[in-house]
C-alpha cells in the first residue's frame, strides 16, 4: 500500500476508513454514537466537518483540517494524522472490551485524498449522503440516521459547518434538489479511490 499522503493544516480531505478484514465497526446502534462523541473529541478541535456517513462496516467524512492559527495552543504541536489515530484506537478499545474481541478494528493507514476543486467538494458533498443507499442500507439514504444530510438541513445544533455547505449549494433548497440526481462517480473518481462494498 502506497504511503498516504500527510494531512496539512488548512487544506480539504475526503478521509475514509474501513474494518479490517471487512469486518462491521459498528454492531449497535450505540457504537454509531459512540463513535460521533469520539470523533467530536478528537476530531473537532481540529478539524471543520462538511459531510458524513458511517456505514456498518466503513465511514466517510468530508472535511478542513483547520489552519495553525485556528487552533489552541496544544493542538498545534501534534501532526494532524494523530488525532485520527486517537480517535481510532479509543474507539477500537472500547469495542474490543465490550465484543470480548482483540486486534486491530480498523484498516491502516485510514484513507485521506485531498479535494482540490469546488465541484469535487460538492459532488462529494452529495456521494458521503448518498452512500447508504448506493450499500443497499436503505431505499431512500435521506432516511439514514448516521449521515450530515439531516443535521445540514435541521436548526438543531450540530458540529457540521452547515452555513458553509448550504451556501456552497447556494441555498437549502438547491442542497435538496441536488441530492435528488446521483453522483456521477466517473467526475470525482479520483475522490473515491476504492470504495468499499
Amino acid at each position: 500500500m502506497p504511503t498516504p499522503i500527510p494531512l496539512q493544516h488548512g487544506k480539504y480531505y475526503h478521509v475514509y476508513n474501513r474494518g479490517n478484514n471487512r469486518e462491521n465497526v459498528f454492531i449497535k446502534e450505540r457504537n454509531y454514537h459512540y463513535f460521533l462523541e469520539l470523533y467530536v473529541k478528537y476530531v473537532v478541535p481540529i478539524a471543520n466537518t462538511f459531510a458524513y456517513c458511517l456505514l456498518r462496516n466503513h465511514f466517510h467524512f468530508l472535511l478542513q483540517i483547520k489552519d495553525l492559527s485556528g487552533l489552541r495552543r496544544p493542538d498545534r504541536s501534534k501532526k494532524p494524522s494523530q488525532y485520527f489515530s486517537n480517535l481510532f484506537n479509543a474507539y477500537t478499545k472500547a469495542i474490543n472490551k465490550t465484543y470480548n474481541r482483540t486486534g486491530s478494528l480498523f484498516q491502516r493507514p485510514f484513507g485521506r485524498i485531498e479535494v482540490t476543486s469546488d465541484d469535487y467538494f460538492a459532488g462529494l458533498v452529495i456521494y458521503i449522503h448518498q452512500n447508504s443507499q448506493k450499500h443497499g442500507f436503505v431505499d431512500d439514504f435521506r432516511t439514514w440516521p448516521y449521515s450530515s444530510y439531516r443535521a445540514i438541513l435541521s436548526t438543531k445544533p450540530t458540529h457540521v459547518q452547515r452555513d458553509d455547505v448550504l451556501e456552497w449549494f447556494d441555498n437549502a433548497n438547491n442542497f435538496v434538489a441536488s441530492h435528488r440526481q446521483e453522483v456521477a462517480e466517473s467526475q470525482i473518481a479520483p475522490l473515491v479511490l476504492d470504495d468499499f462494498d
